[in-house]
């Protein structure tokens, strides 16, 4: 919408399509989301045929309370301070719900959660985005007992700890995506998430995790044997390396007692037989990385400052794209020919991107030799 959306719009929406199915409303440049809570649980109560419900914007709601018997995917953003927010969606299979990151957010998750687990029992895919996450949060939605949750996603929630995971883990043993980012749990909390979803999880994600460390990592790899997803961003970090960067002094760095290095640089050695796609960009405490990983697609290394090229070997076949903006760049080429439009650049792919072909297979090999981009800025 280009313009401020508000109840008269949505009021010629309703008029104007009767059967209304899908909706989505998307604010651009200055226009505002101005549409109430009560308008718009109006608008769900009274389409009986709306299926898919997805807004942004959403700061002005106040308070909702939705009631559909065809309602299956709601998706709602900008969320602050709802006062109350009432489910009673019999076929609602999708739900997000991503609240502002604002200090005071007075939203009360832990009844909502209890609610939306109550009313709402075909849920499969849980997405909601908080700072106000917290363990009391999780054993809300726990207590659900929804037996045909595929995806959780609880994001934000630094108060999210192994305690949490423990209970998801009893709670849900089919999940084949759990994302975790921003949480505080550690390698235990990974060790239990490899002990249930053993057979089950295909996509993992625990960025922004600080007490995760490249051990956890490893063994969720060697234990999760259909993973083909693993977000790890910012979470192997230097954290002389972080003050630096704040302050823009790199004296700090230099200073790092030799004793403590055990604590800050880590190697990270992977090997998986489905893992597609691994994201590890952030993580400046990471100087070694060693991947064999057969259907590897996007590696993403981004700002892996300590991660030099001659301790980085990927036998990866299949890659295709690196993503290694403010990394070590110690191959000694000048890369500004090969820049592109949006600033980034393409190089060859080094030898240890894929394997030497023999002398006499490099004829055949080239011609059927895979091109990996490495992006860089």
């Amino acid at each position: 919408m280009e313009s401020d959306v508000d109840a008269t719009m949505l009021a010629c929406i309703a008029f104007f399509y009767p059967n209304l199915q899908s909706m989505e409303i998307f604010t651009s440049g200055t226009s505002v989301n101005r549409i109430t809570g009560d308008k718009l649980s109006r608008l769900i109560s009274e389409k009986r045929s709306l299926t898919s419900l997805k807004m942004e914007e959403c700061c002005n709601l106040g308070g909702l309370i939705f009631s559909s018997t065809s309602l299956s995917t709601l998706l709602l953003s900008d969320l602050h301070s709802l006062s109350k927010m009432v489910f009673n969606c019999p076929h609602l299979k999708e739900v997000y719900l991503d609240f502002s990151q604002q200090e005071n957010d007075r939203t009360d998750l832990t009844t909502i959660v209890n609610g939306l687990g109550i009313s709402c029992p075909k849920l499969q895919n849980i997405l909601i985005a908080s700072v106000r996450l917290s363990h009391a949060v999780v054993l809300a939605l726990t207590a659900s007992n929804l037996r045909g949750l595929q995806m959780l996603s609880l994001v934000l929630g630094s108060k999210i700890t192994d305690a949490s995971v423990a209970a998801i883990a009893s709670s849900y043993s089919n999940l084949e995506l759990l994302d975790l980012s921003g949480s505080s749990i550690s390698d235990s909390g990974i060790e239990m998430i490899c002990n249930v979803f053993l057979e089950t999880l295909l996509k993992l994600l625990l960025a922004l995790c600080p007490n995760i460390t490249s051990s956890g990592i490893q063994f969720a790899a060697s234990q999760l044997p259909r993973l083909e997803l693993m977000e790890c961003g910012k979470t192997i970090c230097d954290p002389n390396l972080e003050i630096s960067n704040e302050e823009g002094n790199d004296s700090d760095l230099q200073r790092t007692p030799n004793s403590k290095l055990h604590l800050i640089y880590q190697k990270l050695i992977i090997k998986h037989i489905r893992l597609k796609k691994l994201s590890l960009w952030g993580c400046s405490g990471l100087d070694a990385l060693y991947l064999n990983c057969p259907q590897l697609v996007d590696l993403n290394i981004n700002s892996c400052r300590n991660l030099h090229s001659e301790r980085l070997l990927l036998q990866c076949p299949n890659l295709e794209s690196v993503h290694a903006s403010g990394c070590q760049d110690n191959d000694g080429q000048d890369h500004s020919e090969s820049g592109l439009p949006d600033g980034s650049k393409r190089v060859r792919s080094p030898y240890l991107f894929s394997p030497q072909p023999r002398d006499e297979e490099n004829k055949c090999s080239r011609a059927r030799k895979r091109h990996c981009a490495v992006i860089s800025t």
